[in-house]
């Protein structure tokens, strides 16, 4: 007897099925990659289709340096903070002595992460130390 045969879930049903989760705290796990790249196209897609208008909200509203330093600052928080999870997503993975390729490519992306934080707090500076017309 072979292996069952794979249940698809349409992609609606699929994401009504993770909000009801993610209310309860739960998270949904996959186990085959063609998942995985799906939803992270998904992603990748929901993010760039509102990007558009996002780039000419943010050119109207960004209308010297001081405007662009809360939406910069608010980045670095949230990155830092999703960071810090995942720095104990990796401690969490050593301890369990899980697979060396994941332990590495956490340590890849929580080393990113923290050059991404030092990146965004001397943008803030910058906004802070860059002249603005009428000051």
């Amino acid at each position: 007897m072979g292996p069952p045969p794979e249940v698809t879930v349409p992609l609606t049903r699929r994401s009504l099925m993770d909000a009801a989760a993610a209310r309860f705290g739960w998270r949904r796990a996959y186990t085959d990659t063609t998942t995985v790249d799906a939803l992270l196209t998904e992603q990748t897609e929901t993010v760039y289709t509102g990007a558009v208008d996002h780039a000419a909200l943010a050119t109207e509203k960004n209308s010297d340096v001081l405007a662009v330093q809360p939406g910069v600052l608010g980045v670095r928080g949230r990155v830092l903070a999703d960071v810090l999870y995942l720095e104990g997503v990796l401690a969490g993975a050593r301890n369990r002595r899980l697979d060396p390729d994941l332990i590495e490519r956490l340590e890849d992306v929580v080393d990113h992460g923290h050059e991404l934080t030092v990146l965004l707090a001397d943008t803030v500076r910058t906004t802070a130390t860059v002249p603005t017309a009428g000051r």
